[in-house]
Order: structure tokens, then C-alpha cells, then sequence
């Protein structure tokens, strides 16, 4: 099974959300099957085959997630980063800024979903190949 420090490693590689469809098909290799990542201390925790996970622990101080959701400002944020112009941090206080709690990622299936503190789906999408 894969390790905390396996992807910590592939995670280091990751300089913007450009490179986030590399990252998902190296960890994809390690034998993840999804992820959940929780915005307030970036901790996520990791599924594998046959109930098998794990945790990383918090990255940073926690941020303050806003209780009120903005779908089109987070869009233009996640578009912003996907095209490399922020780093993950900075993603993650704009995630904050317009109350994007978590984001859960399906390796199975390719996509990435984004909820709010309500668990509502905010914005789900397929990741490139």
C-alpha cells in the first residue's frame, strides 16, 4: 500500500494547478483510489483498494472558510491556478475566501468535486486525462 510520504514525494514536484493532472496519474500509480483534501489545514486524507487509508497531517494554520459560497469568484480562482499563475497555498485562501470547505478527488472516475461548509457541491469537474 501506498504512504503519506510516497505522495509527499510526488507532491513535491507540484509547482502550480498546471501541474495537477501529472500529479493525479503518479498517485494514481502509488494505488490511490480518491482523496479528500479539507481547506481549513490542507490535511487529506487518502483511500486505497479494500477499505486501506491514511492521513496527512495539517500543511498550515488553519484558515477561517467563509460561511457564504461564491461559485463564479471560486471559478475564476480554480481557472487562475489551473492555468499556474498561483501556488497551492494561495489556492487554498482563495478556496477560503469563497467558502470552498474541501475538495474530494476521484481517481477512479477522473474528477474533482468542490463543496461548501454545507457539503453542498459547489463545482465538480473531470480532470484531463
Amino acid at each position: 500500500m501506498f504512504t503519506v510520504e510516497q505522495i509527499k514525494t510526488v507532491h513535491s514536484k507540484v509547482k502550480s494547478g498546471a501541474d495537477f493532472p501529472k500529479y493525479i496519474r503518479a498517485i494514481k500509480q502509488l494505488g490511490v483510489h480518491a482523496f479528500e483534501t479539507w481547506v481549513v489545514d490542507s490535511h487529506t486524507e487518502y483511500f486505497g483498494k479494500d477499505g486501506y487509508k491514511t492521513k496527512s497531517q495539517p500543511m498550515y494554520e488553519n484558515l477561517n472558510i467563509a460561511e457564504k459560497s461564491g461559485k463564479e469568484k471560486f471559478s475564476n480562482y480554480l481557472k487562475i491556478h489551473q492555468q499556474g499563475k498561483t501556488d497551492y497555498i494561495t489556492f487554498c485562501r482563495d478556496c477560503a475566501e469563497t467558502g470552498i470547505e474541501k475538495w474530494f478527488v476521484s481517481l477512479d472516475e477522473m474528477t474533482c468535486t468542490y463543496h461548501d461548509k454545507a457539503g453542498k457541491k459547489i463545482l465538480a469537474e473531470k480532470i484531463p486525462g
